[in-house]
């Protein structure tokens, strides 16, 4: 570590429980970049097909007990 991370990491573990967090989470946050434009359109659009299928019923949904009854069959 630099010098400057060092001491940067010395004065955030000073900071109330919090703040570090905050401080943590906007530090996560800058590594993730820019989202591309493009991207989230297409998330969005398929965010609101699924939202669709769901309230036209043609969606099979599944409920949590099912999912990890299901998952803990696999893994076992």
């Amino acid at each position: 570590m630099t010098s400057l991370v060092e001491e940067l990491s010395q004065r955030a573990r000073a900071l109330n429980p919090e703040d570090r967090a905050t401080l943590a989470e906007e530090l996560l946050a800058s590594l993730d970049g820019e989202s591309d434009p493009e991207t989230e359109a297409l998330w969005e659009m398929e965010i609101g097909r699924r939202v669709e299928e769901i309230r036209s019923s043609s969606a099979k949904l599944i409920s949590a007990a099912e999912v990890f009854a299901e998952t803990a069959r696999i893994y076992k």
